[in-house]
């Protein structure tokens, strides 16, 4: 019954040992996370695609779904419409404007293709029925209910990619507490619909993850015996 797509979740062995890690490590009530789960769905096309990424594809083919006159279109379209909010975070943070628009112009088409599937529903599918990442998808199951807390998120409503990354510059729930920011100073971190917070949450992530101001993004490869292609 749990291979069918939308089967119900909350029978999936580990689910209850996982609720009652959740409220002695974090203090979430027992019930309330009872509750959540027996509303979570098994999605089988959630493995299917973690089984057979597009990322898979030679570069040849690969390319052309990002390096294409609609996705430059709307970069140049996000890049009029942010000029201020992306110079912003250029000085900062020292990440260039170009670079922060290409990375969400490839995640989510700026915004449009931010996700379908309940973040919810990815992450138990993933935790437990795909051995092969258990512990990472673990961690971002546990990290995904820390946010909903904080963020006051609705955890079923919330949606995201089949592997559980969200919003419009596509961060995994570890990534969104740990990176995002407030970028427009409204009191709250929306990585959702809010694009400004996209905007200075990428240039934070980068520059935490070792960016340096002009410095090279890439190399040639080279082959095994050290000679370039």
């Amino acid at each position: 019954m749990l291979a069918l797509p939308g089967a119900f979740a909350a029978e999936l062995p580990g689910i209850p040992e996982f609720i009652d890690e959740m409220v002695s490590k974090h203090q979430f009530k027992h019930d309330e996370l009872v509750q959540v789960f027996q509303e979570a769905q098994h999605r089988q096309e959630v493995i299917d695609a973690m089984n057979k990424p597009s990322t898979l594809k030679p570069w040849l083919e690969y390319r052309a779904s990002f390096i294409n006159p609609k996705r430059i279109d709307g970069g140049i379209r996000f890049w009029q419409k942010h000029a201020a909010a992306l110079d912003r975070a250029e000085k900062p943070y020292g990440v260039p404007q170009e670079i922060i628009i290409a990375i969400i112009g490839v995640e989510t088409l700026y915004g449009r293709n931010a996700g379908t599937y309940r973040t919810l529903d990815a992450l138990t599918t993933l935790t437990f029925d795909y051995p092969r990442r258990v512990d990472f998808f673990r961690s971002e199951l546990e990290q995904y209910l820390l946010l909903a807390r904080e963020q006051g998120f609705d955890m079923l409503s919330i949606r995201a990619s089949y592997a559980g990354a969200m919003g419009i510059p596509q961060f995994m729930p570890s990534s969104y507490r740990k990176n995002a920011v407030d970028f427009n100073g409204d009191g709250k971190i929306d990585l959702m619909t809010g694009e400004e917070d996209a905007i200075g949450s990428v240039a934070n992530y980068l520059r935490q993850y070792g960016w340096k101001p002009g410095e090279p993004v890439a190399v040639r490869a080279q082959n095994g015996d050290g000679n370039r292609p």
